[in-house]
């Protein structure tokens, strides 16, 4: 079976091609938002997170980079998540991509690699399955998602920040996971940061957060992945995370931060209401459901994962 393994061929781009016509960004902070998962509550404390940097002076650019959808199997829930998030600067990801434009033999898009449980992967399908049955009750929705790019460059601060959701090759790439950087990756990113020209590169998909920072050429570079904004990502802590960039530090303590070229480079937790959002849930995703099996745990208790787990030095 390669549903959920595979990677569709419409996946794939150039590293060459990512930083090519970067987009001039005049806001002090970005908030790069990664795994929503249709979770509603998250997003609207990630709204008030911004409002309280605003108060404080600082303009704030919501970017969504993908995996918005996931949760919110239903009517009212699939079209008020969608409409608020694409209110926004907004790239796809995989999970959008298959809502939009359905590849055969794709199964959820995720492009699982070997040591992904294959009960994880087949539950995964059936959640993209359940999906994409609800997305086509919602044209107007899946018309504006096929119109998203898949990738952004952003230049902000005077420095080039790519907003993937994979990876530099793919919109389902696992190069920039946590495992990944486990198992070493230095050599590989100093390829695509050579190729891409880019200074900081943020991602998600892989669902573990990373902050990595390194010369690269000579040159310090930094790559932040926020794992999941819609569930938690550390050890008993069910708060989701954002990638927050900015030209000042920020308002609320990070989960692990860096500092480089006169960025701040950050793992903001979301603090949400899981009181809220768990009944909701647990009503869309009842116990035994695809979604109730792979994920309720972590909803709950986050990983196992400690914040000085996630950062990364370079070995280049």
């Amino acid at each position: 079976m390669t549903e959920g393994r595979s990677c569709p061929l419409a996946y794939r781009y150039s590293p060459a091609s990512l930083c090519e016509e970067p987009r001039q960004i005049s806001e002090d902070v970005l908030y790069i938002i990664g795994g929503l998962y249709g979770n509603p509550w998250a997003l609207d404390e990630i709204e008030q997170m911004a409002m309280a940097e605003e108060r404080r002076g600082h303009r704030v650019k919501l970017v969504f980079n993908g995996d918005f959808n996931w949760f919110n199997a239903s009517d009212s829930l699939f079209r008020s998540i969608n409409n608020r998030v694409l209110d926004h600067t907004v790239s796809l990801g995989n999970v959008d991509f298959e809502l939009a434009n359905p590849s055969p033999g794709a199964g959820c898009g995720c492009a699982y690699p070997d040591f992904v449980d294959q009960g994880v992967v087949e539950r995964s399908n059936l959640i993209m399955e359940r999906l994409q049955g609800l997305a086509e009750e919602h044209p107007d929705i899946q018309k504006r998602l096929s119109l998203l790019p898949k990738h952004r460059c952003l230049m902000f601060g005077g420095l080039k920040i790519l907003v993937v959701h994979g990876d530099l090759e793919s919109l389902a790439g696992w190069g920039l996971s946590y495992e990944s950087f486990r198992a070493g990756n230095d050599h590989k990113l100093s390829e695509w940061f050579l190729a891409s020209g880019a200074d900081v590169i943020a991602s998600t998909h892989t669902c573990l957060p990373v902050l990595w920072s390194g010369l690269v050429d000579g040159h310090s570079r930094v790559v932040v992945n926020n794992g999941s904004a819609g569930m938690g990502n550390l050890n008993s802590d069910p708060r989701g995370l954002i990638a927050r960039i900015g030209l000042s530090s920020p308002v609320a303590e990070p989960a692990a931060g860096i500092e480089r070229h006169g960025l701040h480079v950050s793992l903001l937790p979301v603090t949400y209401s899981l009181a809220a959002w768990l009944p909701e849930f647990d009503r869309l995703w009842p116990a035994g459901s695809a979604a109730s099996l792979s994920y309720r745990n972590r909803i709950l208790r986050g990983t196992s994962l400690n914040p000085e787990d996630v950062v990364f030095p370079s070995v280049v």
